[in-house]
């Protein structure tokens, strides 16, 4: 037996465990939108938003400390901070003051753009370029997810699709910085510094929203933030970065494809919303673009 053939089942196990986690991830965040409509049940935009970056980056600082995980080398501090600008705060913000005044589903749909903009971004800040069958594919998924975010509007964007479409780019910026810094420290630590590195600002804006925007405490919105927190924020980023370093970015990245008609689903059944009759056929169609994207060679 050669080198290279006790090799292959090893890198198999390893893309195959690297897709996992990366689904997992995309499961975690499938729930943020309906998790972040709960939550500004009991607080606003601004302190929702704050408070739930403080909750993460303790849970975070927790496990660092406990492990006694040295501090980043500075040559990662820049790519650090991207992570922190775009995925623990630009992020959350931009898409809480959209669900302000967008439903879940409508906000979810235009998320689904998400996964080519990071495999954008991913062929820029890497160098790689994904094979052609990639990029058709691609394409073709985030023709659906378009199609299906204008007959769900009817055809006009509103306001807060402004703060979505910022969020995108901001998002697919972290996303891939954080792959990058994934294959260089364990992705738990990406998301960790990423956190804790935030800290400060987050305990100052705690500070002022709760100051300044109500708070009513309901069940709904304590549950919404503690997920928010721990599992969109810290658990969900955990295993999303530790799943892109095993499969690499663009590929990882269109596992998110299937996000949005997840959190269709979560919509309908946490928040009561209604499913439009088109999502099974957008879904089978995404579904087919996510088989070959992870198909498809880099």
């Amino acid at each position: 037996m050669t080198a290279q053939d006790s090799a292959t089942p090893t890198t198999t196990i390893a893309v195959s465990g690297g897709t996992i986690l990366a689904a997992l991830g995309v499961v975690c965040f499938s729930l943020t939108f309906p998790s972040t409509v709960w939550g500004l049940e009991s607080f606003g935009p601004w302190s929702l938003v704050a408070v739930r970056s403080t909750l993460a980056a303790l849970i975070a600082g927790g496990f660092l400390l406990a492990l006694r995980v040295p501090l980043p080398e500075r040559r990662h501090w820049a790519g650090l901070a991207v992570v922190a600008g775009g995925v623990v705060v630009g992020f959350p913000l931009l898409t809480t003051l959209a669900l302000q005044t967008s439903t879940t589903s409508h906000a979810a749909v235009v998320v689904g753009l998400l996964p080519l903009t990071t495999a954008a971004f991913a062929a820029v800040r890497t160098g790689r370029r994904p094979s052609r069958t990639f990029w058709a594919a691609a394409l073709a998924g985030a023709a659906v997810v378009i199609a299906f975010t204008v007959q769900q509007s009817g055809g006009a964007l509103t306001t807060g699709d402004l703060y979505l479409f910022g969020a995108l780019l901001v998002c697919a910026a972290g996303y891939t910085e954080g792959g990058r810094l994934a294959r260089l420290m364990p992705g738990w630590q990406v998301v960790g510094w990423a956190l804790v590195g935030c800290l400060p600002l987050m305990v100052a804006g705690s500070a002022v929203g709760l100051a300044y925007e109500p708070v009513r405490l309901t069940a709904h919105g304590v549950i919404g933030l503690v997920w928010v927190a721990a599992g969109s924020t810290f658990f969900g980023l955990y295993v999303w970065y530790r799943g892109m370093a095993a499969i690499g970015i663009p590929k990882a990245s269109q596992l998110q494809l299937a996000q949005p008609l997840l959190t269709l689903v979560w919509s309908v059944t946490l928040l009561g919303e209604e499913l439009s009759p088109a999502a099974p056929l957008a879904a089978a169609a995404v579904l087919v673009c996510i088989a070959v994207t992870q198909r498809a060679r880099g």
